[in-house]
């Protein structure tokens, strides 16, 4: 039997003053709460009370259990209570993971903008160059691309994202335009290294029309920020998310190749371990992140 509910058990039945008046309130027979109090002395040990048909008297055993017990029943009272409040008034720490580019040009200001809303958080930011297991490094939340990474963590749908093909203006006259994506053998290719898988083969999508390309480049890195410099400077051909180029595209700095063709989508996650009841300050970030992300303004930030 549970310790808490042996105590509280015991002092309803010492509130209520007889068996009788505990068995009415909890709907059972006073043959069962007669039952349920010979368990309870058994397992102590002790005899709490000395009953009669009309009165109950404490032992001393069951004053010391009953007066200790309250003073316990209150604090775990007082716990749930913080807990329970812990639902509905963002408070506490929480901790954020993100990768470096995204996380720099986005979740950054979005944190600070949070925080000037919910100052009872406090925030931690973990910036890496790939993701961190949630669990292990305790994290509330991760912000993540793509598929989710496993079962074990639950995702929202932050935004859509796409993958775009681009160069600078200056790269494209000097080596041409490319029509086709097999067309990207022969161009410089800027190739992202990531997440301990083959890389330098794009995929792309026309309808029914699927191509595998495998391109090849003198410059490579496991940085997306590193890339996309080079890519400015006009060292050649670029996949990068529409949130990292859709200024650049806009500005001019750099020109959309083969929008004809889709490449796999790189949509936006917020994914934290999986469980049933959130603490308000990952359910109302969460949120609070949706609705800043589906500004106009986020995607050609």
């Amino acid at each position: 039997m549970d310790s808490i509910a042996d105590l509280e058990f015991f002092a309803r039945l010492v509130t209520q003053g007889s068996l009788s008046a505990l068995a009415r309130e909890l709907g059972v027979t006073p043959p069962a709460i007669s039952a349920r109090l010979s368990q309870l002395e058994r397992r102590l040990g002790v005899k709490l009370l000395n009953r009669t048909t009309r009165r109950l008297a404490m032992t001393q055993e069951g004053e010391l259990y009953l007066g200790t017990g309250s003073k316990l029943l209150e604090q775990v009272q007082e716990l749930e209570r913080m807990v329970s409040s812990s639902r509905e008034l963002p408070r506490g720490l929480l901790k954020v993971n993100a990768t470096f580019g995204f996380g720099r040009r986005h979740i950054v200001p979005a944190l600070s903008e949070f925080r000037r809303q919910y100052p009872d958080v406090e925030v931690q930011l973990d910036l890496t160059d790939r993701p961190m297991n949630l669990a292990e490094f305790a994290f509330d939340v991760g912000i993540r691309f793509g598929e989710l990474p496993d079962q074990r963590v639950v995702g929202r749908k932050l935004a859509t994202n796409r993958r775009f093909v681009c160069a600078s203006p200056a790269y494209l006259e000097q080596h041409g335009i490319p029509g086709l994506p097999d067309d990207l053998r022969s161009h410089r290719c800027l190739v992202l290294r990531e997440n301990d898988t083959a890389y330098g083969t794009w995929h792309f999508t026309k309808g029914k029309r699927h191509e595998l390309v495998k391109v090849h480049g003198t410059m490579s890195s496991n940085d997306g920020e590193a890339t996309l410099r080079w890519a400015l400077d006009g060292h050649g051909v670029l996949v990068r998310s529409e949130w990292d180029v859709q200024s650049y595209i806009d500005a001019g700095t750099l020109a959309r190749v083969l929008p004809d063709w889709s490449l796999p989508s790189a949509d936006i996650y917020a994914i934290y371990p999986e469980r049933l009841n959130l603490s308000a300050k990952v359910r109302v970030f969460i949120d609070f992140l949706d609705a800043y992300l589906k500004r106009p303004s986020q995607v050609r930030a």
